[in-house]
């Protein structure tokens, strides 16, 4: 019986490409810190998120569920008070999951009030917070309120100013002395006027490491949630120059993607992100920022695990490292995220399991398919707690973590899109609940069908950047009625009978007559 971990450290980057680490094989990026976490654990080649936007990503991340079950389907969607979160399920064994960072988790504030629950109960604060104990929320992406600390540790170490977030932490300073805004990539080529130890990953690890010294002697879980690489790009310095135009991966993109183009990514390639990376020159700028935030980013978890490692916590602490999607970058045309690319789609996901019986593994490669929603069964599993089988849909870790047999692993993986809060679908005259797609992927095909709009398919053998697209081809019918079938099989399987267990079917299963009912007798 394999003892249950004491500790666990869930450690999520925002938009942070798979292709973007030293270890994944990027020719220049430098991530000493995560290459070594890689080697003290394994690392898995074919990790895929559940949905390419933050809200629904992170949602399956903690509650084990594809976003078609959970409803989440778009940021600031909120997760419906009936969804069972990571937190809640600890909370009933007597664990609590403290946040340091984004979640994205909005309030179900119309399901709150239906059950005459307020901000200002302690379960009412559980359920709004997504089942998270909050020792500091920073989503990031605008500024901050009293939900973080950071404005006011800003503003005491001399950052004065209403706003400190948009003047300073993602504003540089021009030739021409003039204060300039990140919102405008042509800007991120410059250095944040924040100073680095004042940026918002030095903070979230210095609130991580504040936290660890709280807890002292006590077991603790920590979701320790990073907002960048993502926008605005604003790196400080000296990581805004650590690299150049010359030292980021070419762009991925083909004039071919733009002939006959599939309408929904057409009406894509129109929005302003998408448009801005287009051009030459903001690849050229954005790209070497991102990585810089990358760059920095490994530099505070080297830090961190330093830290740990000083107070015994790595030999006690198990730690999932992994990102809500990835980001084009100007791949395939495109700006931001969303579609069914592997650009967005895949991404890092490392698992470090300190017991002697992950011992076998140690730097281990996998290459099986895993997804977002296998985090919760595998935390669960790792701590000795029950996995909930009637709600969770991902499957545990462990047996791949410690090299033993494992039978019949998926051989797809699933994600699906809701778009019908973007402009593309008034651009193709889409009523809200028709701006759909589901996506299943595996070895050879990625297929993505779509509402009211033509099917895709890449042949990823014969085309791996994605550049083919053969949902119209009358030569592949065949292997699109295959897929499809494939997708409805999945859909039809997901778990909706989620307020009793699989255990109380059981118990009461073909019971009628205990209960004195007789019908059907003769």
């Amino acid at each position: 019986m394999t003892n249950p971990v004491r500790n666990v450290l869930f450690i999520m980057a925002d938009q942070l490409r798979w292709d973007h680490l030293g270890c994944a094989g990027h020719p220049w990026l430098k991530t000493p810190h995560l290459d070594a976490l890689a080697r003290r654990g394994v690392r898995f080649a074919n990790a895929f998120v559940n949905s390419g936007v933050c809200g629904p990503s992170r949602m399956s991340y903690y509650t084990g569920r594809y976003p078609i079950s959970h409803g989440a389907t778009w940021n600031r969607v909120p997760l419906g008070v009936g969804e069972r979160t990571l937190g809640e399920y600890m909370r009933d064994s007597g664990r609590r999951l403290a946040l340091a960072g984004k979640t994205h988790v909005m309030p179900d504030d119309e399901g709150l009030r239906r059950l005459a629950l307020d901000g200002g109960s302690e379960l009412g604060r559980l359920l709004a917070a997504g089942g998270f104990e909050e020792v500091d929320r920073y989503d990031g992406h605008h500024e901050p309120g009293d939900e973080s600390g950071y404005p006011a540790f800003l503003r005491a170490h001399g950052y004065d100013s209403a706003d400190p977030w948009s003047d300073f932490v993602i504003s540089g300073v021009d030739g021409e002395g003039r204060v300039v805004s990140g919102w405008q990539m042509r800007n991120v080529h410059l250095p944040a006027r924040v100073r680095e130890a004042h940026s918002e990953t030095a903070f979230m690890t210095d609130q991580a490491m504040g936290f660890m010294r709280r807890m002292g002697d006590q077991p603790w879980v920590l979701h320790l949630s990073y907002v960048k690489p993502h926008w605005p790009y604003m790196a400080p310095a000296p990581y805004h120059a650590m690299y150049t135009a010359d030292q980021c991966l070419p762009v991925v993109r083909s004039a071919a993607e733009r002939e006959d183009e599939h309408p929904v990514l057409a009406a894509y390639r129109q929005s302003e992100e998408s448009l801005s990376f287009q051009r030459d020159d903001c690849i050229r700028t954005v790209r070497p920022a991102y990585q810089g935030l990358i760059s920095q980013l490994d530099a505070h978890l080297g830090r961190l695990f330093e830290f740990m490692d000083g107070q015994g916590l790595l030999e006690e602490t198990l730690i999932v490292f992994t990102a809500d999607h990835g980001d084009f970058l100007g791949d395939h045309w495109l700006g931001e995220k969303e579609l069914f690319y592997d650009t967005v789609q895949k991404v890092p996901f490392v698992v470090v399991d300190p017991r002697p019986e992950a011992d076998t593994t140690r730097g281990r490669v996998d290459e099986r398919f895993v997804e977002a929603v296998d985090v919760v069964p595998t935390l669960l599993d790792a701590l000795g707690l029950q996995v909930p089988s009637h709600r969770v849909e991902g499957r545990s870790l462990l047996p791949l973590l410690h090299g033993g047999p494992v039978d019949g692993w998926r051989e797809a993986v699933y994600s699906e899109l809701d778009y019908s809060f973007k402009a593309a679908r008034r651009l193709l005259g889409k009523p809200p609940q028709e701006a759909r797609a589901f996506s299943l992927r595996d070895a050879r095909w990625r297929y993505v069908h779509w509402l009211g709009a033509p099917e895709q398919l890449f042949d990823l053998q014969a085309d791996p950047q994605e550049f083919q697209d053969l949902g119209r081809d009358p030569g592949h019918a065949a292997v699109r009625e295959a897929m499809r079938r494939q997708l409805l099989d999945f859909l039809a399987r997901r778990k909706h009978r989620t307020t009793v267990s699989d255990a109380f079917v059981e118990s009461r299963t073909d019971n009628h007559k205990k209960a004195g009912v007789f019908f059907g007798q003769w």
